[in-house]
């Protein structure tokens, strides 16, 4: 039987990020941090000028992605990051979305 903490569950988070996000390397950033947890999704820029971002992983490797997203890059200013979890559906790399 297998011990349930070794299991590690995958999830899915749908993140939108809010405040001076755009045109400050955030998504460069983003991509950077992804692939250094070894996190599965993408970001994108938006319209209204959040950043949009998926997240699959592990929990505790994505609840650390989430927590760096209320930093970002160097010159970013964060107000918000609201955060859903939804199903995953198994994404493999990280890329950024134009």
């Amino acid at each position: 039987m297998q011990n349930p903490s070794s299991a590690q569950k995958q999830v899915r988070t749908h993140v939108l990020v809010s405040g001076k996000v755009q045109g400050v390397g955030y998504r460069y950033f983003t991509t950077k941090k992804a692939s250094q947890l070894k996190i599965n999704g993408w970001v994108q820029n938006l319209p209204d000028g959040r950043v949009e971002a998926i997240f699959e992983g592990d929990r505790k490797t994505v609840e650390k992605m989430i927590n760096w997203c209320h930093e970002g890059s160097p010159s970013a200013v964060v107000r918000d990051v609201s955060v859903e979890y939804v199903e995953p559906e198994g994404l493999e790399g990280f890329e950024v979305r134009r």
